[in-house]
């Protein structure tokens, strides 16, 4: 369900049970930005790697704040075991705080990685077009974060295909970057994860063969460095380059 303050509005998802929540269009201040959204996977395996995530939110949010554009990009951040869950919806950067990311990663069950894809990607489009109704310019980086395949839910991989190639194509954004993260990513998973990765059109797959606390404060800086990055990139008719992890 949408997590909602005075400052923002509610919005249903199309074709699903779920809906996100957003910063009022009236209230923004600058005239372009970036949506970044990040997807983490808190299903029962990810238990003791929750802290470290927690961490790595926190410094995201650091990061970016420290960025001459942190203006001009707004975050959304959410979670999915058997069911996805907004942890905040799309708020300026600003705006977002340490406390938002206390505790807020709770959860267990199994893996409805389609469902959290397709939901994010279309939360984004769905917002971006808005934005851009409003002579707003838009881009978008959206990171689903997991370390398992899809084992719940309704989405299908082809709907994850689709939604993608919406977000690229349509005219509500100007690009997007969109990158899916292994966690304890080897054998199988990573074949399985690469395989996700192709045939759903994501642009680049980042496999993390031990997810340890080290290795997830990284992913937190891969994760700020492209943001900021894709944020560069507004204004240029494409999307910004694939950083290395």
């Amino acid at each position: 369900m949408p997590v909602l303050t005075d400052n923002m509005t509610s919005q249903s998802i199309g074709g699903t049970n779920y809906g996100f929540s957003a910063a009022r269009i009236d209230d923004l201040g600058a005239s372009e930005y970036t949506l970044g959204v990040i997807v983490l996977d808190v299903s029962g395996s990810t238990g003791h790697m929750r802290p470290a995530m927690e961490g790595a939110l926190k410094a995201i949010v650091e990061a970016c704040r420290k960025n001459p554009r942190a203006d001009n990009m707004m975050l959304r951040v959410v979670k999915f075991a058997d069911q996805v869950q907004e942890v905040h919806g799309f708020k300026p950067l600003p705006d977002c705080s340490d406390s938002d990311y206390d505790g807020c990663l709770g959860g267990s069950g199994l893996t409805a990685l389609f469902d959290a894809c397709y939901t994010s990607i279309k939360s984004c489009t769905q917002y971006a077009q808005q934005l851009t109704d409003k002579d707003f310019d838009v881009n978008a980086a959206v990171f689903v974060v997991t370390d398992g395949g899809n084992n719940r839910g309704a989405a299908t991989e082809r709907m994850v295909k689709e939604a993608l190639g919406e977000a690229v194509s349509s005219e509500a954004l100007e690009s997007m970057v969109s990158v899916l993260v292994g966690l304890n990513a080897g054998g199988q998973l990573d074949q399985l994860l690469q395989a996700v990765k192709t045939n759903c059109g994501f642009t680049q797959y980042v496999s993390i063969a031990d997810a340890t606390a080290t290795q997830i404060a990284k992913l937190g800086d891969f994760i700020s460095r492209s943001v900021s990055s894709q944020s560069q990139a507004l204004g240029t008719g494409g999307r910004s380059q694939s950083l290395a992890f």
